[in-house]
């Protein structure tokens, strides 16, 4: 697992928290626009930043060069370290448009990112990228998971504020004597199915592009979950080019491609 970063962010401020772009380069485009209209300059990226078939080289160079604080999504670390014959399709893809500097910046991408003073953020789970954090698979469905639940895979943690990522919905929740837990969605991918370990989708509906914002005034915290229209045909035509039509139909509808 990579080390944990620090951030140091004032008490009273604005935070733009972005996850699962998913290479979908125009929606993390009018992401990073709304934020700059909004005159927000403090952004968190959750990871799972290029992998699809879509413009993972493109979105890598942006967010290279925004250089924000930014977690290593299950997607990230795959691309960056498997073998090609054990990755998917869109991974594949992935891995082949970008160049190794590109890969090295995604495999040395920290496993969690601790924001002063008392916010963590992760990509699933702290020590697993790739468990959700707020959901459970019930009929093939992501669901939200009992408080009680979300608190066990948490464990002890002192931080006030846990940002998370990885099931793409766009949701939080106030743990009983414990943190405010936030999920700001995906800006690139609105559906997907996922066959492996327990099958299942997640669907949210609407091919808009989620983000969330985070105002701190001296302990009270305010958030705004945002949604947000962009040119989401683009980004279903870019996948059925590149031989994916369960993407296609995700970033069209908002929902995966029936079987």
């Amino acid at each position: 697992m990579a080390a944990a970063l620090s951030a140091r962010y004032p008490a009273r401020m604005t935070l733009a928290v972005i996850a699962d772009t998913h290479g979908n380069l125009p929606a993390l485009e009018a992401v990073l626009a709304d934020i700059a209209r909004r005159n927000i300059t403090d952004v968190i990226d959750l990871g799972d930043c290029a992998s699809g078939p879509l413009w993972p080289r493109e979105t890598c160079e942006l967010l290279m060069a925004r250089g924000f604080p930014t977690v290593r999504g299950n997607h990230d670390r795959w691309v960056a370290t498997f073998a090609l014959a054990d990755l998917s399709p869109s991974d594949c893809y992935t891995h082949n448009a970008l160049n190794e500097t590109q890969r090295q910046w995604l495999r040395d991408l920290p496993a969690t990112v601790k924001l002063h003073p008392d916010t963590l953020a992760v990509h699933g789970l702290p020590e697993d990228d790739n468990r959700y954090l707020l959901e459970d698979i019930e009929h093939g469905r992501l669901v939200r998971a009992p408080a009680d639940a979300i608190a066990q895979r948490l464990g002890r943690t002192d931080a006030a504020l846990v940002l998370c990522g990885h099931s793409h919905q766009q949701h939080m929740i106030r743990l009983p004597d414990g943190p405010i837990v936030l999920n700001p969605g995906s800006v690139g991918l609105p559906a997907y199915r996922d066959p492996t370990g327990v099958a299942h989708v997640s669907e949210v509906g609407s091919p808009h592009a989620r983000y969330a914002l985070v105002s701190r005034d001296n302990g009270s915290v305010t958030i705004e979950l945002v949604s947000l229209e962009y040119d989401h045909a683009s980004a279903a035509k870019r996948a059925a080019a590149n031989g994916n039509p369960g993407w296609a139909h995700a970033l069209a509808k908002g929902f995966a491609l029936p079987v």
